[in-house]
This record gives C-alpha cells, sequence and structure tokens, in this order.
C-alpha cells in the first residue's frame, strides 16, 4: 500500500512493524485519542528509526477523519488498519466511507473482533453490501481466549 491509515495508535508497535514492510515513499497516518500512549508511541517511533515516515496524530478519530484529506493531501487510503476503541468501529468505517477516504479495492483490516469484541461492526461490514468480507480466527495475544479479525475489502 502506498497510503494507509491506523486507527489506534497504542504504543506504536503495529506501526513500526507495518511501516518498515511499506516502500520508501508511503504515507503512513496513525490516529490515537490518548496523549500518554502517543507519546510513549513517538519515543518508540523515534528509536526505530521512522518518525519521517510515520504521521502521528493524537486526537479521536471522528475529529480526525474528516481533516485527512485538507490536512495531510490524502484522497483514498489502500489500506485501512482499525485497533482501537471497539465501540468506534462502525462510527469510523462510516466516517471514512462518508468522507470518500475508501476507494474500490481498499482492504480494511479490523482487530479483535471477538475480544473485546465489535460485533456491530462485523454485522455491518458482513451485510451492508459495501465489502467483500472474511473472519479469520485467532486467539487473544498471549492467551488462548479466541478472537479474530475481520479483513473487508471495498467493493466501490
Amino acid at each position: 500500500p502506498m497510503t494507509m491509515l491506523e486507527l489506534g495508535t497504542y504504543m506504536g508497535y503495529s506501526a513500526v512493524r507495518t511501516v518498515r514492510l511499506l516502500p520508501q515513499g508511503a504515507k503512513f497516518i496513525t490516529i490515537d485519542v490518548n496523549p500518554e500512549s502517543a507519546a510513549v508511541a513517538k519515543e518508540m517511533i523515534s528509536f526505530a528509526g521512522l518518525e519521517d515516515r510515520i504521521i502521528q496524530v493524537i486526537s479521536d478519530s471522528a475529529e480526525a477523519i474528516p481533516q485527512l484529506k485538507a490536512k495531510f493531501n490524502v484522497e483514498t487510503f489502500d489500506m485501512v488498519f482499525i485497533d482501537h476503541w471497539k465501540d468506534a468501529y462502525t462510527r469510523d468505517i462510516k466516517l471514512l466511507e462518508t468522507n470518500k477516504l475508501l476507494r474500490k479495492g481498499t482492504v480494511v483490516v479490523a482487530d479483535n473482533i471477538i475480544y473485546p469484541g465489535a460485533p456491530d461492526y462485523a454485522e455491518y461490514v458482513r451485510t451492508c453490501g459495501k465489502y467483500d468480507s472474511t473472519f479469520y480466527e485467532s486467539k487473544l495475544e498471549y492467551s488462548d481466549k479466541p478472537d479474530g479479525l475481520e479483513k473487508s475489502v471495498f467493493r466501490g
């Protein structure tokens, strides 16, 4: 992907791991509402030497998403990784649609669909007719608790 959005920076681990795999020149934007964890993420990103490749936004995603086109010169995203507040998954996928930040073929990956769970999101992407969606079963990190992620490809 040349343009990627992450909702939920937390400590920056997934941002660092992902950006290292993206081609030079790719735009990676990560949004998190928590300034304390964002500060830790900034340190991790800097330690990894990736501060020039990761754009950190400290804001509620509902406020940031409508500004992404104008503020960061993004037309659409090739990929979106959703891993923030589970009750905001559905709101934010709809905001991405409304703000025309998805294009035909955009891949949206949502983590922790089972635990702690985002059942409204899973039902939405599976039944709204806008996505080809597949559930991938897994275990919650460091446990035997069932979990999984939902990969959805926007139909355009």
